[in-house]
Parts: C-alpha cells; structure tokens; sequence
C-alpha cells in the first residue's frame, strides 16, 4: 500500500534518475526466485546519492513515526536494506538490528544481529519486494525471537499478486514508498521506456513466473 501519492512519484523519478532500474528485455535477469525479468530494480544504488538516501532516509522515517509511532527497534533485511535501515534509525533515535536468510553456521550462529529483547515492537525496512518470501521470513524470524512486529516499509514493490497474498496470509502490513506502476507510468512520460519495452514489461508483468524472453 502507498501511503502518498507525491511521494510515490517522486521516489519513482529519483530511481529512474540514477538508473537504478535496468531494463533488459532483450537478456532478461535471474531472480534469487528462479524468475526470469526483463526489469531489475537495485535500489542499493541510491546509497551512493547523499542527497537522493536522504530523502529516501526521511520519507520512510516520516511513515513510520505516522503510521507506528516510534518503535523500539529499526530491523533492516539483510542485505539490501541493511544500509537505507541504518540511516532510518540513525534519524529517529532508534536501536538497529539485522535479520540473516538463515543463521550463520559458525561463531554464534545468529541469524539477528544486534540486541533484540522479547516483546520489543519492531518496524522491518525493505528495500524491495517481490513476492515477499525472504522479507517474511525475515519477519518470521524475528517473531520467533520474541519480537513484536508493527509492520513493514519498503522502498519499492512490483506489486505482485502472489506478495500480496503472502502478506496477507503471514497478517503483516506491508507500505511502501512507490510501486511498479508508478514507475512505468512516469517512465513513459519521461520515454525512459520505448514502446517495445513497455509491451514486453506489460506482458511479464501479467504471469511473471512463467514469463520467457
């Protein structure tokens, strides 16, 4: 669920600014999922734009302090949200932790790193959702830590079906700062995208598990 409009779009073009989304329809990426994409969103590019992270940093603090209110603790999905989590914590105050794929299997074996107490509330930050499964068993993991999930911030979600109903289903609340469809719209009018493209991201877009190049 986006959570504001203008936000959304702005987002969107900051993204599409320091091309953070790659288009190859023509060599399409493997997803971690096994799915082939035309479109690759790497939002950890923006780490690297001081001005760009600070608004990213600032618009998902904002959400949370309105939606929540200020949790106890700021947990960031490794690995790509570890850095936009750290920022989000570092402005409101708040302690932050790191939620592992799967425990580590030497030293201590954590798959959270940083202190986390039992029945502290947790706000978990994304930097992108697909269909949402490493994010909810990130969630999963920490509720299994005693933790008290208040919901979930991402920076962009494909808005897929399959995420939506993951989400539903695991009864955690998922906002995020923009979506696909955002994006593609002010792609177009920025004709970041050409009309080819667009045919080929709209037709991936309807069954992206079964989509082929």
């Amino acid at each position: 669920m986006i959570l504001d409009k203008h936000t959304a779009n702005k987002t969107a073009e900051l993204l599409l600014q320091i091309n953070a989304i790659k288009l190859r329809p023509e060599n399409p990426f493997s997803w971690a999922s096994g799915w082939n994409s035309p479109i690759y969103c790497d939002n950890r590019i923006l780490l690297s734009f001081p001005v760009i992270r600070n608004y990213v940093k600032e618009e998902i603090a904002k959400q949370v302090e309105e939606l929540y209110g200020k949790p106890d603790i700021i947990a960031g999905v490794a690995t790509g949200a570890i850095g936009i989590g750290v920022l989000v914590a570092e402005y409101l105050g708040l302690p932050f932790i790191y939620v592992r794929p799967e425990a580590k299997s030497h030293g201590r074996k954590n798959q959270i790193e940083g202190l986390l107490e039992k029945d502290q509330t947790v706000v978990v930050i994304e930097d992108l959702i697909s269909t949402g499964k490493s994010s909810l068993n990130a969630v999963e993991a920490l509720a299994n830590h005693g933790a008290k999930i208040k919901g979930m911030i991402a920076i962009f979600t494909y808005g897929f079906d399959v995420a939506a109903k993951n989400f539903e289903e695991n009864k955690v609340v998922l906002h995020t700062l923009s979506d696909f469809e955002t994006l593609i719209q002010l792609a177009v009018e920025t004709n970041y995208v050409k009309e080819e493209q667009l045919q080929t991201l709209m037709e991936w877009r309807k069954d992206p598990s079964l989509w082929k190049p």
